[in-house]
């Protein structure tokens, strides 16, 4: 099954998974300069192009989207991929920039695609972010002491299990009005974290990319 790879027009820091042959490779409008940096040529160029001045020249297919629209440039990527039949996306430039607002709408997104059975990986500055819903996930350490952030997504989240972690969870109840899971540590070669029912965006520290 092919994997997607968006690359929208956030702040990009370097690649963490790479594209391989067969997988679908989206650039969200500006994300075409992170595909430029990074040397992709994507499948696809798609968006309204209000945040890309020089689209041509690159041979690459064009999907024009209208500037007034409901979707944002990324969750029309999303829908492409879903509908080509992609169940694994990597999300790169989704976070980072001056438009916390698309931070925050790309969150949405990694839900939007959980609730759709497929999982969505955000990586923002050697950090990684995905959604968990009425499910576990396992995170390996890979940096020491590294940060572990989980946030609810809803009205709350039920039943919340964190092992492995410096501050261990068992049952919480996490709502969107108080912040408890921010900043907790990996301890663990592998730890666990859980939710009995409700929607956790959880994120984890990556180690430094080399830059060269």
């Amino acid at each position: 099954m092919p994997r997607c790879f968006i690359f929208a027009a956030g702040d990009f820091y370097g690649l963490r998974a790479r594209p391989e042959p067969g997988d679908l490779v989206i650039a969200a409008d500006a994300g075409l300069l992170a595909c430029r940096q990074a040397g992709i040529v994507p499948s696809l160029l798609l968006g309204d192009l209000d945040s890309l001045t020089d689209p041509a020249g690159d041979g690459i297919p064009l999907l024009r989207l209208p500037v007034e629209k409901d979707d944002t440039d990324t969750l029309a990527a999303i829908r492409l991929g879903l509908d080509r039949g992609c169940r694994e996306f990597y999300l790169y430039g989704g976070t980072g920039g001056p438009r916390l607002d698309h931070t925050l709408a790309n969150l949405q997104c990694l839900l939007f695609l959980r609730r759709r059975g497929a999982r969505g990986w955000m990586y923002g500055e050697d950090f990684l972010w995905t959604v968990i819903e009425n499910e576990s996930l396992t995170v390996r350490k890979t940096v020491e002491w590294g940060l572990f952030s989980a946030f609810c997504l809803g009205d709350r989240a039920e039943g919340v299990d964190e092992t492995g972690f410096q501050y261990r969870l068992r049952d919480a109840v996490l709502t969107p009005d108080c912040p408890v899971g921010v900043s907790n540590h990996i301890l663990e070669p592998e730890a666990v974290v859980s939710v009995r029912q409700g929607a956790l965006a959880v994120g984890w520290e990556l180690p430094p990319l080399c830059k060269r």
